[in-house]
């Protein structure tokens, strides 16, 4: 099949899901180490037949991609520059963290969700870091940690905090420092990604709408975080907040996979050792998970057609980042299905179909 034909493919599958609802916007970019290949913008950013079009430039809530694109990257550095190590003790960054159920848990297992923590808290989520901290530290364990591996959103709010603690300035902040002033994907891992958009481009992002029990529900999100536990933490968190569109995402991917391709070149963390290290799946039974990253699994929401060596994430609003260093590619899309979309098996299905439909692109 030609590239066009395959370009054709995958964009009717995201007409047809745009036809059925499941999301009003959506955009792409999809390319290799060295460029992009194909990138596009359809649908508007609400179902309201007066609402914008999707450009290439809207900016989305990225939702759990923040937890590899800005948490991630950031531990990376403190790793990189022997600020923090992954074998660390979590009691020695929290002082309420503490029980023989929990003494030897690690930064490792926090990064791989095998720390033994709930995904979410049972309660309405606390007013302030300090009230969240108490919550998650006390809290029973589901299971011993390293015994199994349980997606949790709570592991990468720790890791937001720690983070911060260890790296004397807030995640926002050491994120940042990694874009630099840099417009270009070669020097600047971070240009055009944010936990806080300018007053000027939140009316321009793609909205998303609030989940039932979220207290701000009845009005739109624009340019605002979806998930209420990072908006009770200010839009700042290491499970979610960050904000970024097609374009500033793909730039970020390139660097990623010239680093896991070996390129020495790429900017620091992204260095092909380390890269290898938080990209290699776990050694926690039946896990799935790297250092952050999820890894490929053909059950997985990148589809049958990727390689063994492709490690990804998704986000809760309908985003996806997927990257295969054996084929030298990377894939982002980016939706607002929680913009009164379809459900998570819906949006599943179409990644899914998206992905396979690119397998020889």
């Amino acid at each position: 099949m030609t590239a066009a034909r395959t370009v054709a493919s995958a964009r009717a599958i995201l007409e047809r899901a745009l036809e059925s609802r499941t999301f009003p916007a959506a955009c792409v970019d999809i390319g290799s180490s060295v460029e992009s290949l194909w990138s596009d913008a359809l649908g508007r950013l609400t179902f309201e037949d007066t609402a914008p079009p999707a450009a290439i430039d809207t900016p989305f809530d990225l939702a759990s991609l923040t937890k590899v694109v800005a948490t991630t990257t950031v531990l990376m550095e403190l790793v990189r520059t022997e600020r923090l190590r992954l074998d660390e003790p979590v009691s020695r960054f929290f002082d309420e963290w503490r029980g023989a159920d929990r003494d030897h848990a690690t930064v490792r297992d926090l990064l791989e969700h095998a720390a033994g923590l709930a995904p979410r808290l049972i309660d309405a989520p606390p007013a302030s870091r300090r009230e969240f901290e108490h919550d998650i530290c006390l809290m029973p364990l589901e299971y011993a940690p390293r015994a199994k591996a349980v997606y949790s959103d709570l592991d990468f709010i720790l890791l937001g905090f720690l983070t911060a603690d260890r790296g004397d300035a807030s995640l926002a902040d050491l994120f940042d420092r990694l874009g630099g002033s840099s417009s270009t994907d070669k020097s600047a891992a971070a240009v055009g990604l944010t936990f806080e958009l300018p007053l000027a481009e939140k009316p321009l992002a793609a909205p998303t709408l609030p989940l039932a029990e979220d207290p701000r529900r009845g009005r739109s999100l624009s340019g605002e975080v979806h998930d209420n536990y990072a908006a009770a933490l200010g839009g700042v968190a290491g499970h979610a907040g960050l904000f970024g569109s097609a374009r500033a995402l793909g730039a970020f991917a390139r660097i990623v996979l010239r680093a896991a391709r070996g390129d020495a070149g790429t900017p620091p963390p992204f260095n092909p050792a380390l890269m290898r290290e938080f990209t290699t799946r776990s050694a926690v039974a039946g896990s799935s998970r790297a250092l952050g990253w999820d890894t490929m699994l053909p059950t997985s929401s990148c589809g049958t057609r990727m390689s063994t060596a492709a490690f990804g994430r998704v986000g809760f609003t309908g985003t996806s980042l997927w990257i295969d260093p054996e084929r030298d590619r990377y894939f982002v899309l980016l939706t607002n299905r929680a913009n009164g979309g379809g459900s998570l098996d819906e949006m599943r299905t179409v990644r899914r179909s998206f992905h396979d439909a690119l397998g020889d692109f």
